[in-house]
């Protein structure tokens, strides 16, 4: 196995921890093979214990290696069975963000019909207040990303699963692409009539919910992020072609 040195481009951590995971998943450290030491790893990658420790750290998170106290870390026996994640380090464009609005179709649609089945009412009136959460935001000339998620979340919460909940905790920095792209409200009459239009779709979806139409819901859902994804991938076409 061979440890190139790691610059500072990027957190130096991760990038130790991208040369051990490929390392393991590449087969060139084999389950049950024990990791270099610590004082090997911090000689060879040029790096502190601390880094080395937080590399360590973040394998083990993800299910690749095992720690054993006084002994040291050795490769899980399975390590292809890591646990699913989205990393945020290699959400780096659109295009990666559009792929994790794909994924939140099916939850999110689903979502819309159970809340619509199932909420309380209790869970439906605070779908309602995250509806207002937003109206307030844009007339206050914010962008109600925050508020937007809180909107998603309590259409969530109103299913009484828990883990559709959990699902969008998960994803939830990715749930509203403009926290990370600009250009699209500019292109489409300014925040606020980007706002405005968005805002039409949730009411239509909150209706829908309140009425106890579940297939409504669903539908309101599919069109509010089908459109959503429609229009960003218009701007990420304009910005490939324009690079």
């Amino acid at each position: 196995m061979r440890i190139r040195p790691v610059v500072a481009e990027r957190k130096l951590s991760r990038r130790l921890f991208e040369q051990l995971a490929d390392e393991i998943k590449s087969g060139r450290l084999a389950p049950g093979a024990r990791l270099p030491t610590e004082q090997a790893l911090t000689r060879a990658a040029r790096v502190s214990r601390t880094v080395v420790r937080e590399a360590v750290a973040a394998l083990r998170a993800e299910g690749l290696v095992v720690t054993r106290q006084g002994v040291g870390a050795f490769v899980s026996s399975d390590p292809q069975r890591a646990p699913f994640r989205i990393e945020p380090e290699r959400m780096q464009s659109l295009e990666d963000i559009l792929s994790v609005m794909e994924l939140r179709l099916g939850v999110e649609i689903e979502s819309a019909g159970l809340a619509a089945e199932r909420g309380s009412r209790g869970s439906i009136k605070a779908i309602e207040s995250a509806l207002e959460g937003i109206e307030r935001a844009a007339a206050e000339g914010r962008s109600a990303v925050d508020e937007d998620l809180g909107f998603h979340r309590a259409i969530a919460v109103a299913t009484g699963n828990p883990e559709f909940p959990r699902f969008l905790q998960f994803i939830g920095r990715h749930l509203i692409p403009r926290r990370t792209v600009s250009g699209l409200p500019a292109r489409m009459g300014g925040e606020r009539a980007y706002l405005a239009l968005i805002q039409e779709e949730h009411r239509r979806i909150y209706q829908a919910i309140e009425s106890r139409d579940a297939r409504g819901a669903r539908e309101a859902m599919r069109r509010h992020l089908t459109r959503s994804l429609e229009r960003y991938r218009k701007l990420a076409a304009e910005q490939k072609k324009a690079a």
